[in-house]
C-alpha cells in the first residue's frame, strides 16, 4: 500500500519542478529577447576611429626607378710584383690621399742586382769616354765607337728596369679614398693580384638605375633626382643626372642612367639600395589620402567613406589609386577633395557601422593600419 501512494506523490514532485525550472528557463528566454530587440533597435554599437580629408595637393611629376650606389672610382688595391711583405703603412677604414704609400715588399735583392748594374754602367760610362778620346785622334774606328756607345746605352736601359722593378716594390693608393679592411700580414708572400685593401672614393658617388623606355623622353642631363635608402630611413638626398646610355637594353627594354651625389659625410655607401625618382614635369593638381586610409583589396582599392554630421556612420566606397609618395597615395577617382574618410580602425567596421571620431592620436609617418 505505502509503494501505491508514493508513486503519485513523486509525479506531482517532478511536475511542480518542471514548473519552477520552467519558468526560470522561459524568465531567462524572454529577459534575451527583450534585450536583443533593444540592441536591434539601437543598432550596432559605436566604433571609435580615426579620420582624414581628401586633400587636393600639388605633386611633381617623376619617373620611379631602384638602383644601387657605386663609388666614382674603386679598386682593390694588389702587387704588381711578387715579393715579401715587408712593412704596412695603413690601418683599416684610414682615409688616404692620393699616392700614400700603403705597402712595401722586400726589394733587397733587387736593390743589390741595382748597385752592381749601376757599377757596370760606370765603368762603361768610362770606357765610352776614353773611346771618343782616342776616336779623335784616329786610333779607335767607329764601329769600336759604336760598340761602346752600345754597351753603355744597354747598361743605363737595365739600370732603369731595375729601377722601375724595385718602384713596383712599394705599393701606392692610386687615388684619394677610403679604405676597407687590410687583408695581408707582415711577413706574407704575395703573388701579383693577391688582394691587400680595398679603396673607394665616395665623394661624390654614383647611383646607377634603370627606367622603361617608354620615359626616355622625359629624361635629360642635370636633371634633379631624388634619392631614398633602406639603410638611411627619412632621409632624402638629390643629386643630378650625369649620364644616359645610347641604347636601350633588348632584353628588359630599360635604359640604364647614372646619377651622381654630393657625399661630404660618407653616409652614401657603395652597393646600396636605392630608390630613384626623377623630377620630371611641371607639379600638377591631384587628391591625397594617408596611404593607412585605402585598403588594398583582390577585388579593388576601397576606403570606409564617413556620411552623416550629428551621427556619423561608415560605408565601403570603391577608388581608384595611382602613385604612392611618402605616406600619401593618389586617387584618381572616386572621390572629391573635401570628404571624409576612415583613416585607421578599418578592422572593426562594416558597412552601417556607427562611429566616434578621434584624432588625437597620429599614427607616425609610414604606419600601417592594424
Amino acid at each position: 500500500m505505502i509503494g501505491v501512494f508514493m508513486i503519485p506523490r513523486l509525479i506531482v514532485v517532478l511536475l511542480l519542478l518542471g514548473i519552477v525550472f520552467g519558468s526560470i528557463f522561459g524568465y531567462k528566454s524572454w529577459q534575451q529577447s527583450q534585450l536583443t530587440a533593444r540592441m536591434r533597435a539601437a543598432g550596432p554599437p559605436m566604433v571609435t576611429v580615426s579620420s582624414s580629408e581628401v586633400l587636393q595637393e600639388k605633386w611633381q611629376s617623376k619617373v620611379h626607378a631602384v638602383g644601387s650606389l657605386r663609388a666614382i672610382q674603386g679598386v682593390e688595391v694588389s702587387p704588381e710584383v711578387a715579393g715579401v711583405v715587408a712593412n704596412i703603412s695603413f690601418q683599416s677604414g684610414n682615409s688616404v690621399e692620393a699616392d700614400t704609400i700603403l705597402v712595401r715588399l722586400d726589394a733587397t735583392a733587387e736593390e743589390a742586382q741595382l748597385r752592381s748594374l749601376q757599377a757596370q754602367l760606370e765603368l762603361a760610362r768610362q770606357d765610352y769616354d776614353r773611346a771618343k778620346g782616342l776616336e779623335v785622334k784616329t786610333v779607335l774606328s767607329q764601329a769600336q765607337l759604336d760598340r761602346a756607345r752600345s754597351v753603355l746605352d744597354s747598361l743605363a736601359a737595365q739600370a732603369e728596369e731595375q729601377e722601375a722593378l724595385i718602384a713596383r716594390k712599394t705599393i701606392r693608393a692610386p687615388f684619394g679614398g677610403e679604405l676597407g679592411i687590410r687583408e695581408i700580414n707582415l711577413g706574407q708572400y704575395l703573388s701579383p693580384g693577391t688582394p691587400i685593401v680595398t679603396l673607394q672614393q665616395l665623394d661624390p658617388i654614383y647611383v646607377d638605375f634603370t627606367v622603361p623606355e617608354k620615359n626616355l623622353h622625359q629624361l635629360s642631363l642635370e636633371q634633379t633626382v631624388e634619392v631614398e635608402l633602406a639603410a638611411l630611413p627619412g632621409q632624402l638626398f638629390r643629386g643630378q643626372i650625369t649620364a644616359i646610355s645610347p641604347k636601350v637594353t633588348s632584353s628588359t627594354r630599360t635604359i640604364e642612367v647614372q646619377a651622381t651625389l654630393n657625399n661630404p659625410d660618407a653616409l652614401l655607401r657603395p652597393g646600396m639600395f636605392a630608390r630613384v625618382a626623377v623630377l620630371a614635369g611641371d607639379s600638377e593638381s591631384v587628391l591625397t589620402l594617408p596611404r593607412t586610409a585605402v585598403d588594398i583589396l583582390p577585388y579593388g582599392n576601397s576606403v570606409f567613406l564617413i556620411d552623416g554630421n550629428d551621427e556619423l556612420t561608415v560605408r565601403r566606397h570603391q577608388v581608384k589609386t595611382g602613385r604612392v609618395i611618402g605616406n600619401r597615395v593618389e586617387i584618381i577617382s572616386g572621390l572629391t577633395a573635401g570628404e571624409r574618410v576612415v583613416q585607421s580602425g578599418q578592422l572593426k567596421l562594416r558597412n552601417g557601422q556607427r562611429i566616434r571620431i578621434d584624432n588625437s592620436v597620429i599614427l607616425p609617418e609610414g604606419a600601417d593600419q592594424g
